[in-house]
């Protein structure tokens, strides 16, 4: 068989007529999975269906991690819980036992977090969990690195108090001009150290998370960070997530399942409550970073927003405004708002998971923000 014949007859379905190409083994299993799906699509007129029946629904889901690779079983079962309607049969144990884990999943299973059935709890809490260990595995060194090394470079002095607090190879490099040959040594004209103060929290950290449901993987991702860098002695971190209202979940910290599943996606957003709140959580400000994650859709009071985002900038705090922290391409956001925040020297932007470690260790050294958001998105498009 002629295989752009075949890969053309999987993708339009329908019978043979159309590419002359008939399927058998394997490529017609295949061909019936997608057809319970994509049911109508392309140019080929597709059978089947899932229905609504549970046990049918997770057969199929097992079939298809049998046919396709993880990548686009992830893709074909965000599809079925969009196209099928499938969200009430998530709530079955048997249904979470077959699924693919993956951001998007766990986001579906936040959603239903307070109608969840306790039969179903144990299930979605063991997703979620391997969802999260995996999104710590890729993630917790990078970002532990990126932020340790830009505490221990914002903490550097051109005075240290004592020998034992000067960087020999930085103070070396720095003054290598004053190298004597004669002497085969280099007199420093300056001396660069550390401050030593890595046992004392450098930085207030603030994540203000918008649950609403279009920010279902930026809430996943941001639970992450959020527990990775409250495990850093260095930086006090506080996590709160908002729609009308605002609920503090800095105590949950420690586990971030627990944490996720503290959280109610959907709803209404109130940005201006939410940052109020968390004004009231700073109390360095000029030793501060406020993160807040949010498309920007303000229910709230728009102006009295503004206002406060220009007085916490006026105080010394690092604000970013991030539209989102997925790995889902270009968001929808505010664009009134994004640019008002512009206007105010704070630029809107999203941000992948890979990048948010360079971000804080940007924000952490207080390099501009803007300058940094540019140079990655050049990165990225090159």
């Amino acid at each position: 068989m002629d295989e752009r014949l075949r890969r053309w007859r999987l993708v339009l379905g329908g019978d043979a007529d159309g590419t002359g190409c008939a399927l058998g083994g394997t490529d017609a299993q295949m061909d019936g999975a997608l057809s319970a799906l994509y049911n109508g699509e392309g140019t080929g007129e597709r059978s089947g269906g899932l229905g609504a029946s549970a046990p049918r629904v997770a057969r199929w889901l097992g079939d298809i991690r049998s046919y396709f690779p993880s990548t686009v079983v992830q893709v074909m079962q965000k599809d079925a819980v969009e196209r099928l309607n499938l969200t009430r049969l998530l709530l079955e144990p048997e249904m979470l036992e077959a699924v693919e884990p993956d951001v998007h999943m766990v986001g579906t299973l936040l959603s239903l977090n307070r109608v969840m059935p306790e039969k179903a709890r144990e299930s979605a809490r063991a997703l979620v969990r391997k969802v999260v260990s995996e999104l710590e595995r890729r993630l917790v060194q990078k970002t532990k690195a990126a932020v340790t090394g830009a505490l221990d470079r914002s903490a550097r002095t051109h005075r240290p108090k004592r020998v034992a607090d000067i960087d020999w190879d930085r103070t070396i490099r720095a003054n290598l001009k004053n190298y004597l040959p004669e002497r085969n040594t280099v007199v420093p004209s300056r001396l660069v150290g550390y401050g030593r103060r890595q046992r004392a929290v450098q930085r207030e950290v603030v994540l203000c998370i918008d649950q609403s449901g279009s920010m279902a993987a930026s809430v996943v991702y941001s639970s992450v960070f959020g527990a990775v860098l409250a495990s850093m002695r260095s930086l006090r971190t506080s996590l709160v997530v908002f729609d009308t209202a605002v609920v503090d979940l800095t105590d949950q910290l420690h586990d971030p399942v627990e944490l996720l599943f503290g959280t109610q996606l959907g709803g209404g957003t109130d940005i201006n409550r939410a940052i109020a709140y968390s004004q009231g959580l700073i109390t360095r400000p000029t030793d501060s970073i406020f993160i807040l994650i949010s498309d920007l859709y303000e229910g709230g009071v728009r102006q009295e927003m503004l206002r406060r985002v220009a007085q916490m900038t006026a105080a010394g705090v690092q604000v970013i405004v991030l539209l989102a922290l997925s790995d889902e391409g270009a968001p929808f956001y505010d664009r009134d708002n994004a640019a008002a925040l512009a206007a105010l020297g704070v630029p809107a932007f999203a941000c992948t998971p890979d990048a948010f470690p360079g971000l804080m260790a940007a924000a952490i050294e207080r390099r501009d923000i803007g300058q940094w958001a540019e140079r990655e998105l050049e990165r990225t498009a090159t």
